[in-house]
């Protein structure tokens, strides 16, 4: 397997790829040759952080693509994987390989002191990396100096940015130093424009009558995890109170931010616009929206949205007792609309402030 890596990653054009073949380690040895020994005709091998070079490569169809250029140094990440999405034939694979910001942290650590690490870490590294191509008006600042190399990655962010270039993951695997993954080509990119990098974030909902809206929230995620929520949903399922199942989406500060509500702050706009009440059914994602059945689906759309939803009155512990919950409320609400918030309102504040129920 080493030797095929090392004939296939001399490709003309390649000599001076940033990432050579040696340096992806036993772990990725043994990543991708579990992954392709099924298909020694069709791979095609190369070290570039260049999507021009993938063109140039493969001017007609690729039946599957190794790339051993660390994602990290990838200026236009997703204009790279769009372009790697174009080559490959239906259900080709692209496998890769990133360093992850926790495999960063843990290298600063082992390669300083750890005084100086720590602060190296967290006032110049982290802020330098993380915070810097966040901010609006200096992220471009951030990319022309550094072109975008050697920049942070979270593993999330990567799946995320893969799904939304038309990619499903098979597999992934975070070695000691590195972290592979193995992609299928499912379909064609989203093409997102504005994809939610910063603090303040515009996720896509389905509000009264069916029509998209758009909720503003604080970002409790990492970047590009809306397009996770499928997976997530495919590998851990739904656990009590209908949240997924060892959620990796979330930061730790997201977390933090969630059990003291700060999140769900900017849908006072939503509120101001007229898109939600104060009390009422959440507005929800694509994809959870289709897990309800449809008969309760086409009814729910008939209600404008509330920010405080039954959930906080009731306190379900099950998707089954969610469904009941909110239909429950719905049928007060028909009898009775102004009575039935009010008293929603109340029980609601009541277990969040008495019984700390928090962010749903």
């Amino acid at each position: 397997m080493a030797n095929l890596l090392a004939q296939k990653g001399e490709r003309k054009g390649e000599k001076k790829a940033s990432f050579p073949v040696e340096e992806i380690g036993r772990d990725g040895l043994d990543f991708i040759s579990g992954q392709i020994d099924a298909y020694p005709e069709g791979l095609n091998f190369m070290a570039t952080v260049n999507s021009l070079n993938v063109r140039l490569y493969a001017p007609h169809r690729l039946g599957h693509l190794v790339n051993l250029a660390r994602l990290n140094d990838i200026r236009h990440i997703n204009k790279f994987l769009e372009t790697v999405n174009e080559r490959l034939e239906q259900e080709g694979l692209l496998i890769g390989v990133f360093e992850s910001k926790e495999q960063r942290k843990a290298r600063i650590f082992r390669k300083y002191p750890a005084v100086f690490a720590f602060l190296f870490y967290y006032l110049v590294d982290f802020s330098w990396k993380r915070i810097l191509p966040k901010i609006p008006l200096l992220h471009k600042l951030y990319y022309g100096l550094t072109r975008g190399h050697n920049r942070v990655l979270t593993l999330p962010e990567v799946l995320g940015r893969l799904i939304s270039c038309g990619f499903r993951i098979r597999d992934y695997k975070e070695g000691e130093e590195l972290t592979y993954f193995c992609a299928e080509k499912a379909g064609e990119p989203h093409f997102d424009e504005d994809p939610s990098y910063g603090p303040l974030i515009r996720l896509t909902r389905i509000g009264r009558y069916g029509k998209d809206m758009e909720a503003y929230k604080f970002r409790t995620m990492h970047p590009y995890a809306e397009y996770l929520q499928e997976f997530i949903y495919e590998q851990n399922s739904l656990q009590q109170g209908g949240k997924f199942h060892k959620d990796f989406r979330i930061t730790r500060w997201g977390g933090i931010m969630r059990r003291l509500w700060l999140d769900e702050l900017p849908m006072l706009l939503n509120w101001l616009k007229g898109e939600v009440k104060l009390v009422g059914v959440r507005p929800l994602s694509r994809h959870y929206f289709e897990l309800y059945p449809e008969r309760f689906r086409q009814r729910r759309i008939e209600y404008k949205p509330g920010l405080i939803p039954p959930f906080y009155a009731h306190l379900p512990g099950s998707f089954e007792e969610i469904l009941a919950s909110e239909k429950k409320y719905l049928m007060d609400y028909d009898r009775a609309p102004f009575l039935t918030d009010i008293t929603y309102l109340v029980l609601s504040l009541y277990n969040i402030i008495i019984k700390r129920a928090r962010s749903a």
